[in-house]
């Protein structure tokens, strides 16, 4: 635990210093606690612009923890092949290689959690808000929902205030919900619906840690959540009495549009979804454009099964994703079996969007 004089007395970049302070005065924080690791959004030049590259380059230093970054705008070898311009590629490299000079790892990833999994308890400042959901209510580790600047000003500093969710009392669920169908359409709903709560899920079904990702995601895309419990599944699921409020949720939304782009990797896609997506092409070509989202982190290990989706037609992209990159622009309607890229990408790539399932994404796109 750190008080506000042992902040002050830091020899660190002083913008990222009266950040800090201000956030812990704004929430009304007693003290700051050291955290494990920072995770910065806000990398894509599509999002930050020119101000956002100069700011970035007046931070002096080095950050003091493990510090990882969001996906960029673009796939950094692929970039031609996905259409990107050589003007968008020039500034996102310098905007990449000012992270690389402040000590940032070039992860360029919304799932952190694949590459560094923190422990039960451990203070972070993640700015990604699928991530800090999955952190929060997965793992067990405690995230306030961050900004791309917060998080970067605690990676620079090594800490964070101590409130909201940092404190063990703060996390009870406030909300139960009976949860069936899609995961990803269940958080999307809930996001809407109980905005600022902390739901206590019951599923009607066994789910799996990729369902868990995509509802996450979903949650924190439509509604000011930072983390769930989840019955029999998260770490804290026990520490706290069941809410008496009960709501039910059913995953199911029909929502369509003759898709010319399909989407897949919203959060980027785990290994075990990459083979997923694999085994439902089963050696069949696809007919449209079939994109994939994935890390280089999780590409590498899946070099085989990535070999394997390309032969058949689909692009795997790494660094990058739909939502953050501009060239998800150039078509008309994308399908996705994303809550997250649902409600993202018309209100920022100015697209229609439809939704499925990944059984569904891959169906439109044999056809």
């Amino acid at each position: 635990m750190l008080s506000y004089e042992e902040i002050e007395a830091m020899e660190v970049d002083e913008k990222c210093k009266r950040i800090i302070l201000a956030l812990g005065k704004i929430y009304r924080a007693d003290f700051f606690v050291e955290i494990s690791s920072a995770h910065v959004s806000g990398v894509s030049y599509d999002n930050i612009g020119d101000e956002g590259l100069e700011w970035l380059k007046s931070i002096a230093g080095k950050v003091k923890v493990r510090t990882t970054l969001n996906p960029a705008g673009m796939d950094l070898d692929k970039w031609r092949e996905m259409g990107i311009n050589e003007d968008f590629r020039k500034k996102q490299l310098e905007i990449i290689e000012v992270f690389e000079k402040l000590g940032a790892e070039i992860t360029l990833t919304c799932t952190p959690y694949y590459l560094l999994e923190p422990k039960l308890g451990e203070h972070l400042a993640w700015a990604e808000s699928s991530a800090i959901v999955y952190a929060n209510s997965l793992i067990g580790a405690r995230t306030n929902r961050e900004s791309g600047i917060s998080a970067l000003a605690s990676a620079i500093t090594g800490v964070t205030p101590y409130y909201g969710l940092h404190i063990k009392e703060n996390r009870a669920p406030t909300v139960v919900v009976k949860a069936s169908g899609d995961l990803s359409i269940v958080g999307y709903k809930a996001g809407m619906e109980l905005s600022g709560e902390i739901p206590y899920f019951i599923f009607d079904r066994k789910v799996s840690k990729d369902e868990l990702k995509l509802l996450s995601a979903s949650l924190a895309s439509t509604g000011n959540i930072a983390m769930f419990h989840a019955e029999g599944i998260t770490p804290e699921w026990k520490d706290f009495e069941r809410p008496a409020e009960i709501v039910e949720i059913e995953g199911k939304m029909g929502k369509k549009c003759e898709a010319d782009l399909i989407a897949i990797g919203c959060p980027h896609c785990s290994k075990e979804e990459l083979m997923q997506i694999l085994n439902l092409l089963n050696g069949r070509k696809v007919k449209r454009e079939l994109w994939i989202f994935t890390s280089r982190f999780v590409a590498s290990e899946s070099r085989k099964i990535v070999e394997e989706l390309e032969k058949l037609g689909a692009k795997v992209f790494r660094d990058t994703c739909m939502v953050v990159s501009p060239i998800t622009e150039k078509f008309s309607c994308v399908m996705v079996n994303s809550g997250k890229a649902l409600e993202y990408l018309p209100k920022k790539r100015k697209v229609e969007v439809a939704f499925g399932s990944l059984e569904d994404c891959i169906r439109m796109a044999i056809s």
